[in-house]
C-alpha cells in the first residue's frame, strides 16, 4: 500500500464524515478550467477535519496542496502527485461585533462582500468581483480598484506545520503588494476577522454594482481565466506593455491574450497548461525584447 492509499484509509477511519475524492480532475476546481487529476482530494466542512487532513498528510509524508476557489492557479496537464485539501467548505460568515465580520477561509470574496453590504458595513466593495476565497485573498493580499485585504483584515487563525492553531494580529500579517506572512505556503489559513465601517446598505450595493459594470466592460469575464496573469512591474502596467508590443489577441493553441484586456490570458476552449505556458513565455520574451521590462507571473503554477 503506497502512502496515498494509506492516507485514504487513515482519513476514512479517523474522519468518517469527510468527503474524499480519488483521481479528481483539477480542471473542475480551477477558474482556468485547466489541469489534470490529483490522486486524492479532501473537502473538509469543519476546522477539525482540516487539522486531521494536515496532520495525517504530514505524518505520512504526502505532499499537501491547500486549495481555495482555484482562481489564481495554473495546474499541469498531467496533474499533480499530491493530496489536495479543498477549503471551500469552510464558508461560515457571521457578524461578531459592531464593525466586525468573522469568516471561514473558504468563503468566496463575492459572498463575503454581499454579506457585509447586507449588514450595512462598507470596505469590501473592491473584493466583490474577485473570484477567489477569503483564504486566498489574505494569502496574497488580493486587491482591485484601490482596495486591498490589508485595509480590512485584522486577525487570522491559521494552522502551523506542527498542527497548532495560532492567530496573527495586525502587522503580524506582514502584508505588502500581493504578499503576506502566509505566502510561503507552510501555514494553512482557517478564518479571519475583518473590520469595516458602517454605511447605508443601498449606497454600498450601488458602489458594488458600479464596480461590477466596470469589470464587465473591461475584463473578459465570458471566458475561463486565472485573473491577471502578470504582476504589475514597478513603474508600469503589464497590460499596457503587452498591448504596446502588439500582443492583444496573440494565441497559442486554445490559450489567448484577451482582446478586451491584455493583462488576462483566457481559455478559448480546450486550452492546455502547455498552451498557456508557451504563450506566457513568448509574451515575456517579446515584452523584454521591445521594452526592457521583465514580466513576472502572478498566477501560481502547480505541478
Amino acid at each position: 500500500m503506497d502512502r496515498l492509499d494509506q492516507l485514504y484509509t487513515d482519513l476514512t477511519k479517523g474522519c468518517p464524515d469527510l468527503e474524499l475524492l480519488k483521481n479528481e480532475p483539477m480542471a473542475r476546481h480551477t477558474t482556468f478550467r485547466i489541469g489534470g487529476p490529483v490522486p486524492l482530494m479532501a473537502r473538509p466542512a469543519a476546522e477539525e477535519q482540516v487539522v486531521a487532513c494536515v496532520k495525517l498528510a504530514r505524518e505520512r509524508d504526502v505532499p499537501l496542496v491547500v486549495l481555495g476557489n482555484g482562481s489564481n492557479l495554473l495546474v499541469a496537464d498531467e496533474g499533480v502527485q499530491a493530496f489536495v485539501v479543498d477549503m471551500t467548505g469552510l464558508s461560515r460568515v457571521e457578524r461578531t461585533g459592531e464593525r466586525e465580520i468573522t469568516a471561514g477561509a473558504g468563503v468566496t470574496l463575492a459572498r463575503l462582500a454581499a454579506f457585509a453590504a447586507g449588514e450595512g458595513l462598507t470596505g469590501l466593495e473592491f473584493a466583490s468581483g474577485i473570484p477567489g476565497t477569503l483564504g486566498g485573498g489574505v494569502l496574497m493580499n488580493a486587491g482591485a480598484y484601490g482596495g486591498e485585504m490589508v485595509q480590512v483584515v485584522r486577525r487570522t487563525r491559521y494552522l502551523t506545520p506542527e498542527g497548532a492553531v495560532k492567530e496573527a494580529v495586525g502587522e503580524e500579517h506582514d502584508f505588502s503588494y500581493r504578499h503576506s506572512a502566509f505566502s510561503g505556503g507552510e501555514y494553512v489559513i482557517l478564518s479571519s476577522v475583518l473590520e469595516l465601517e458602517p454605511d447605508n446598505p443601498e449606497d454600498i450595493r450601488a458602489r458594488m454594482a458600479e464596480l461590477a459594470q466596470k469589470r464587465k466592460t473591461k475584463q473578459p469575464l465570458e471566458y475561463p481565466s486565472a485573473g491577471s496573469m502578470f504582476k504589475r512591474p514597478k513603474g508600469y502596467f503589464a497590460a499596457a506593455l503587452i498591448e504596446q508590443c502588439g500582443l492583444k489577441g496573440f494565441a497559442v493553441g486554445g490559450a489567448q491574450v484577451s482582446e478586451k484586456h491584455a493583462g488576462f490570458v483566457i481559455n478559448r476552449g480546450n486550452a492546455t497548461c502547455g498552451d498557456v505556458l508557451s504563450l506566457v513565455k513568448e509574451v515575456q520574451r517579446r515584452v523584454k525584447e521591445q521594452t526592457g521590462v521583465e514580466l513576472e507571473m502572478e498566477v501560481r503554477r502547480l505541478g
